[in-house]
């Protein structure tokens, strides 16, 4: 036996276990890691407004706590809103629930000339085996939905902790990055951070400012139509539409047209023309101009990252996705060595030789039948 191969089975069992200790400890963190990962641009989105506060002499912890305090305020009073319309829409359909029976049961029975009764029918559902399995599994699942709700307001409480000490302690955490590298890749770094605040919190800002504009739009249109909850469907519209790229608009207009064809259907169609009308001064418009400078993507590139987001890290991978192409595409932008194109017109979408199959057809019709005679066909005529 070589005297290698004892010390090269140690060392790979050794590499194997550390891999296989890596890749346990990596699934356990997994969470963690990504409630990281959200805190770490939730810290570059509110970098820019916490900067400015600090150059105007407020401490960077002070100035982070009233930044996280009003997008908490804004986000409970949000929540507050949505939630008190659903539960007035779900006591509005319960109530009116027995109305909406009695005329589904007489339409029935003048079509199809049977005899049934809401009396019956309510009987027959409370004592049906399907109520009963549902309320059993609903209260067995108690426990359940209040543990989620536990472990979801711990996983906020995490990612609001680890974005506040990123944002308070930015020059501190920059420092230390920079001081375990050489002074040229430290200026690398600097400006790889410069470009993601700058992306993230432009993409943030812009989305923001066209989120207003949309609600603002939509709370007209509603109020005008006497759409009830007016307010909160038109804050819904405009958060929906813009943090959700291109079928946004359309999702966060299901809700208004929802509530507006309870009030009359007519109402719904024309909240329906209003967002497709919206939707193409939105992209022709107000978002290029808002946009140019801060996160120039592409609608099929900024749709593609979405879903890519979402596939890899769900909901998360969705709110974050953007940005991150963004700072990606700017971080190549900078660094990646562009040419000049050339002047070929197979650049813009034509031919190499300037003409198509219907140039080609009439320059043949235009020749006559002696352009498809062969040569020498006369002399052999005559």
């Amino acid at each position: 036996m070589p005297r290698w191969l004892p010390r090269a089975l140690v060392l790979a069992l050794a590499l194997y276990g550390l891999f296989q200790l890596g890749s346990w400890a990596f699934h356990q963190l997994t969470g963690l890691l990504i409630n990281v990962l959200i805190a770490f641009f939730l810290a570059l989105a509110v970098e820019p407004a916490v900067s400015w506060m600090a150059a105007r002499g407020v401490r960077r912890g002070l100035g982070t706590f009233v930044v996280f305090l009003g997008v908490l305020i804004v986000g409970a009073g949000f929540v507050t809103l949505l939630g008190s319309m659903l539960a007035g829409q779900i006591i509005k359909i319960v109530e009116d629930f027995p109305d909406y029976l009695d005329s589904v049961i007489n339409w029935i029975n003048t079509h199809f000339h049977t005899e049934l009764r809401r009396v019956d029918i309510q009987e027959g559902l409370l004592r049906s085996d399907w109520l009963r399995n549902y309320v059993q599994n609903s209260a067995s699942g108690v426990l359940d939905v209040s543990a989620q709700v536990l472990g979801g307001l711990f996983q906020l409480l995490t990612v609001f902790l680890f974005s506040f000490y990123f944002a308070a302690d930015g020059p501190r955490l920059r420092r230390t990055i920079c001081s375990l590298l050489p002074p040229a890749r430290q200026a690398e770094v600097l400006r790889a951070w410069e470009i993601a605040v700058n992306k993230t919190g432009g993409y943030l800002y812009s989305r923001g400012l066209m989120a207003l504009i949309s609600g603002l739009a939509h709370y007209v249109l509603l109020e005008v139509l006497d759409v009830p909850y007016a307010p909160v469907l038109a804050v819904w519209v405009g958060l929906v539409s813009q943090f959700i790229p291109t079928i946004g608009t359309y999702l966060a207009g299901a809700l208004p047209m929802l509530i507006a064809f309870t009030v009359n259907p007519w109402y719904a169609l024309w909240v329906l023309i209003f967002v497709v009308i919206y939707q193409q001064f939105e992209n022709y418009v107000l978002q290029p101009k808002l946009t140019s400078k801060t996160v120039d993507i592409h609608p099929a590139v900024a749709f593609g990252s979405v879903v890519a987001g979402t596939a890899l890290l769900g909901a998360v991978g969705a709110l974050i996705a953007i940005p991150a192409v963004a700072t990606l595409q700017a971080f190549l932008g900078a660094y990646v060595k562009r040419y000049d194109v050339t002047d070929d017109p197979r650049v813009h979408g034509h031919r190499g030789d300037g003409t198509g199959l219907l140039t080609r057809a009439r320059r043949l019709w235009s020749r006559g039948p002696s352009a498809t005679r062969p040569p020498g066909g006369d002399a052999e005529g005559s």
